[in-house]
């Protein structure tokens, strides 16, 4: 296996590239950094659909997001294929669908993590923005989303994980990631392929294992530094009820 290693690291590093495309683990974190990026902002503007009081907003919402989430990534990636050319009048490369796919599966899936990090909130921050005055949008806007995306960034991370392994499915469509460094190197050899995959699924669980820790220390992080503030807000909470007494 360390003989697959020294002859094709590079392969399954940066694919062909600089003599032809990039592929391989890069590829994947490419991908996978892409994916999350483009589609946080939209899983936002869902999550706030999602828990706003206008109907139309909420069920439009939720339909799209239990569809979504019910169909395998693979069907969207093969429509996708077919319905980005069709949407923009010329043929797209297999990258350009795959980011695709990945916006709007992901911005489904990020955006029950914004919802969950929304409703996680005291409804005590909502009633004292509308006792200042704001707005549901103003109140989202500068008093909920800053508190509920600190709340987020380990659940964030751990939906990252989740696109790098999504990224694997890109092989269908010819997306020169990781998974199709590794089907080039076992082409090459033929005869080897359990240790090919084998490393390929080493691979994965180093990168997802590293980012998986950081999740959990960042959560850890984050529960240590709320603890004496809730602490304190409890202390003041039991004063003012001893005062009313």
């Amino acid at each position: 296996m360390l003989d697959i290693i020294r002859d094709n690291w590079l392969l399954l590093l940066v694919g062909q590239y600089p003599t032809g495309p990039l592929g391989g683990l890069v590829l994947t974190l490419i991908l996978s950094v892409m994916g999350l990026v483009l589609s946080f902002p939209i899983s936002i503007g869902i999550a706030l659909c999602r828990t706003s009081p206008i109907r139309f907003f909420y069920v439009s919402s939720t339909v799209l997001v239990y569809i979504v989430r019910g169909v395998p990534l693979v069907m969207f990636v093969f429509w996708g294929y077919f319905l980005v050319p069709i949407l923009v009048g010329h043929s797209v490369t297999a990258f350009t669908t795959l980011i695709c796919t990945l916006i709007v599966y992901e911005s489904a899936y990020l955006s029950e993590v914004v919802r969950a990090g929304i409703q996680a909130l005291p409804k005590g921050q909502v009633e004292a923005s509308r006792a200042l005055g704001m707005g549901y949008w103003k109140t989202n806007l500068w008093v909920i989303m800053p508190q509920a995306l600190y709340n987020m960034v380990p659940s964030i991370i751990s939906q990252f994980v989740s696109i790098i392994k999504e990224t694997s499915i890109g092989y269908v469509i010819s997306v020169q990631e990781l998974t199709f460094s590794a089907n080039q190197v076992n082409n090459n050899l033929l005869t080897r392929p359990f240790p090919v995959f084998l490393i390929l699924a080493i691979t994965y669980f180093i990168v997802c294992f590293v980012l998986t820790q950081c999740a959990q220390h960042l959560e850890r992080t984050i529960t240590r530094k709320r603890s004496p503030r809730m602490t304190q807000l409890r202390s003041i909470a039991n004063d003012s009820v001893l005062e009313g007494q």
